[in-house]
């Protein structure tokens, strides 16, 4: 299943790292919502995905361009697609997005702070490749189910929210492919042959953004999160990619610095959740 034009949230021509970030990470939240089953609201004021996760990460705002009453109108949209839905949900405030006080107009109407998350990048040309792997390791592309059915136990190991995030996301890369005719590539890498490791890579013309990188808990600290984020670059400058993106977490975010990734802007996350039903709390 390849992405289509319809889905593409397109990175600005003028071509910043900014742009490249919004645009790639916006693309990969609504390409998963979408595989997930989920609905789009897309127009000129506001770009979201619903209803394609359980996972409130991805039920996603990627994009607001409204006066001030229009963004309360607005919100309260959204919170009631949410409601409605009966699922947790999230706005991922970015530097383009207006007006410039959306986080506090969020937060007065009941989302959670969930902290910032730095979006970074690096030129694919001079970033810094040639970092030893730890002992035994090694990394293959995720081409059959097998390699899939890794992928998943070792996310849902070690990252976000465990074996449901594990499963969920698995299923949706299941659907979209593993072919070389999509714009996805998937790692598993291993130590002495146990799979301890993921990483993914959604090309957008010639940006790359780097996704699920993780590392299984009992063998963290050692180097497996640069081995693995390392070969993720080298096969998105193989596929002719420029440049390299991702969010970083607290635990990764010197772990990318040391790979050449620079901080552009910071995510502010703002989560919402569902009450609990009528009768239940």
């Amino acid at each position: 299943m390849e992405l289509t034009e319809q889905y593409v949230h397109r990175v600005s021509t003028e071509g910043s790292p900014a742009s490249a970030i919004e645009g790639n990470v916006s693309t990969f939240l609504l390409e998963m919502g979408r595989v997930g089953g989920g609905e789009e609201r897309r127009d000129r004021e506001i770009v979201w995905t619903v209803g394609g996760s359980p996972i409130g990460y991805h039920n996603a705002v990627v994009h607001l361009d409204a006066g001030p009453a229009r963004t309360d109108a607005l919100i309260e949209t959204w919170t009631g697609e949410l409601r409605d839905r009966r699922l947790p949900g999230s706005w991922h405030v970015t530097p383009s997005m207006r007006p410039d006080d959306i986080a506090d107009r969020l937060l007065a109407r009941g989302f959670a702070d969930g902290g910032d998350e730095p979006a970074m990048a690096a030129d694919l040309a001079t970033a810094r490749v040639d970092v030893a792997p730890p002992e035994g390791f090694t990394v293959a592309r995720v081409r059959d189910e097998a390699g899939l059915d890794a992928y998943r136990r070792v996310l849902g190991n070690g990252f976000g929210e465990g074996p449901r995030e594990g499963d969920w996301v698995a299923g949706v890369f299941g659907r979209i492919g593993l072919g070389d005719g999509v714009p996805w590539r998937h790692y598993v890498s291993r130590v002495e042959g146990e799979p301890v490791g993921t990483a993914s890579v959604l090309r957008t013309g010639g940006v790359a953004g780097v996704f699920f990188v993780s590392t299984a808990p009992d063998v963290r600290r050692r180097g497996i999160g640069t081995a693995t984020t390392r070969h993720a670059m080298i096969a998105a400058r193989a596929l002719g990619c420029t440049t390299a993106v991702l969010g970083a977490s607290p635990m990764g975010e010197a772990v990318y610095r040391t790979l050449g990734f620079e901080e552009v802007f910071r995510y502010r996350i703002l989560e919402w959740s569902p009450g609990p039903p009528a009768g239940e709390g």
